[in-house]
């Protein structure tokens, strides 16, 4: 197949802003400022900034966020097209005029552009790492290869709203607990810094002897109502700092590490990645990728370093000639389960079959995870709330107690 010759065509960098608000920042190929606002007004977009860039920014169009379900139902309906006897470059004009995400419609424009060019799909999409991960452009390769690219797209589009799913499952079961904490937060500084000063007011002209832990309390109130930005500050700074340690090799493995260590959090991450691993590792080489290739792609895809490395390590022992299994029993981060199943999966020639049966094994478990985590985690903030609303009772009523007594004497 010929190379197809460079358009040399000029890149616009705009800013615009949807019917919803969102504002979207991209980079386009046109001839000139005026075809990129023809086409930018009948996407229904109002064009903030308009100007000519040297080249597109690497790995994709958009600085904004894809939602999710766009790329699962442009994987869905692409299948069905496939499936129907239609040509990719047909499919891919029918799908930029019904796509209506805002992120991935241009990236779609530049796919059936490239395509027409004469570069194949796996080279088209390879362009836009932002939208299409690696693991999706590796089995859109093999599909091609293969050519079974309708069953690769609806293997890809199951496996894709799976994920989504049980990632909205997760946000959906922590939302209570996590509002109800913040909102907590917001009330006891509402209460350090407003009400606790009036009390302490209102005590000291009676010139009651406060109880130490009335002392405490009020010290604490002082405290929050004088240096409040400070502790806001430092919660600020301490967030910020543990980010950007995070971003650093070192700093990543060693958070990554204690995530996986820490009570009950460690269990549920732990769960999470090895349902990512099976589930996506098995997919590949149900797909046709080389079981090399596939370990590089999910390491590269997981979201834990600290079995990022493992999996890389167990890269390392297939190459010297070992099972997949016993390297990554020897890590000690795979629980038994797992790695007597890719041994029988193995020795009985039907890994991926094995690897996608223990990835749904293990999204059950994170389910049932989440749904324990939260059932504990809210009488869990009902005792502290209880705790601190009843510490707080007693150091303000019993000054109230010692002068009613002394009154009475």
């Amino acid at each position: 197949m010929s190379v197809p010759e460079p358009t040399n065509m000029p890149f616009y960098a705009y800013t615009a802003v949807d019917k919803a608000g969102r504002k979207i920042k991209a980079v386009m190929e046109a001839d000139n400022e005026a075809l990129i606002l023809q086409h930018l007004r009948a996407e229904a977009l109002q064009v903030l900034e308009l100007k000519e860039t040297k080249k597109k920014s690497g790995g994709g169009f958009n600085k904004g966020k894809m939602k999710p379900k766009a790329l699962v139902v442009f994987s869905r309906q692409f299948a069905t097209m496939i499936d129907a006897g239609i040509p990719i470059l047909r499919c891919l004009d029918i799908l930029v005029g019904q796509t209506k995400d805002p992120i991935l419609k241009p990236v779609l424009e530049q796919v059936r552009n490239d395509v027409k060019g004469g570069l194949t799909l796996t080279e088209s999409i390879a362009k836009h790492p932002n939208i299409f991960s690696k693991l999706y452009v590796n089995m859109i390769r093999a599909a091609e290869l293969g050519g079974i690219l309708d069953v690769i797209l609806d293997r890809l589009s199951g496996f894709l709203e799976y994920e989504n799913e049980v990632r909205a499952k997760i946000k959906s079961a922590m939302m209570y607990p996590v509002l109800v904490l913040a909102f907590s937060q917001v009330m006891l500084f509402v209460l350090f810094s407003f009400v606790l000063p009036k009390f302490k007011d209102i005590f000291s002209g009676m010139n009651v002897k406060l109880p130490a832990m009335t002392a405490m309390l009020f010290a604490m109130g002082d405290f929050m109502q004088k240096y409040w930005w400070t502790v806001i500050l430092m919660v600020v700074a301490g967030i910020f700092g543990l980010k950007i340690y995070g971003k650093t090799p070192k700093g990543r493995y060693q958070m990554d590490f204690l995530k996986l260590k820490f009570p009950i959090i460690g269990e549920l991450s732990l769960k999470m990645s090895v349902a990512r691993f099976c589930r996506t590792f098995g997919t590949l080489i149900n797909s046709g990728v080389p079981m090399m290739r596939s370990l590089e792609i999910v390491g590269e895809t997981m979201a834990n370093a600290v079995l990022a490395e493992a999996i890389d390590n167990t890269r390392v022992s297939i190459r010297e000639g070992q099972k997949l299994s016993l390297p990554l029993s020897q890590s000690g981060l795979f629980p038994s389960m797992v790695t007597h199943m890719i041994d029988v999966g193995e020795e009985s020639g039907r890994l991926s079959e094995m690897l996608v049966k223990v990835g749904d094994f293990y999204d059950t478990e994170v389910e049932a995870t989440v749904k324990g985590l939260t059932s504990m985690i809210e009488p869990l903030l009902i005792i502290f709330l209880g705790g601190v609303v009843g510490f707080i009772a007693i150091s303000v009523m019993t000054p109230i107690f010692t002068l009613v007594n002394n009154v009475s004497k």
